[in-house]
């Protein structure tokens, strides 16, 4: 296979100039600031950016027959029911790992004895600096699950074929799970070709 390089540029070049910063709004897991901005053509403006107080954290568990879980709930933002990959956040200051398996644990009740992170995503990165990572989880031993107070879930165990097929389908949406998912397709694929 022939890869193709990017073009010669300086990625370190910020053609932004931020005048002045505010923060605007904040709570336990957000803070919102406006900056008041001279864009990239030179224009005036403002922008603002929301800054997450936890990483994005998502885990595709599989097990030794090709299953895995996905975790459905109702979710606020969009006024509707969402499937997705178990996920949460983890704060900034705590290691990744550590509370991606919390977070499995949580959601599903599952403990895995591998973990391999596959993926490392800005969640929307035009408004939001949250920076996530994905992890496949195998080896899994299951235990008792433990939702927050705030989570109201449904597991649904299917083969990861079939979870790939509902993001084909645009019936898994969330952007974490789409990335993990696929990107999890990808690693165990290219496992199997070794």
């Amino acid at each position: 296979m022939h890869f193709v390089p990017p073009p010669a540029h300086d990625e370190t070049h910020n053609p932004w100039q931020t005048l002045a910063s505010e923060i605007k709004y904040q709570n336990s897991w957000i803070s919102v600031r406006e900056d008041q901005v001279l864009n990239p053509g030179g224009g005036r403006g403002i922008y603002g950016v929301v800054t997450m107080k936890n990483k994005a954290l998502g885990i595709v568990p599989v097990d030794n027959e090709g299953n895995t879980w996905l975790v459905g709930q109702y979710r606020y933002p969009l006024n509707e029911y969402s499937w997705e990959i178990p996920m949460g956040g983890g704060p900034v200051e705590l290691d990744v790992l550590e509370s991606a398996q919390r977070e499995l644990r949580e959601e599903t009740g599952l403990s895995a004895t591998r973990w391999t992170r596959i993926a490392r995503l800005h969640t929307s990165n035009s408004v939001t600096d949250e920076e996530g990572f994905v992890y496949l989880a195998e080896g899994l031993s299951m235990g008792a699950v433990a939702p927050e107070e705030t989570e109201d879930l449904l597991l649904w165990k299917l083969p990861l074929a079939q979870a790939v097929q509902l993001v084909m389908d645009d019936r898994i949406t969330d952007g974490v799970s789409v990335a993990g998912l696929l990107k999890a397709e990808k690693v165990l694929a290219s496992r199997a070709l070794r």
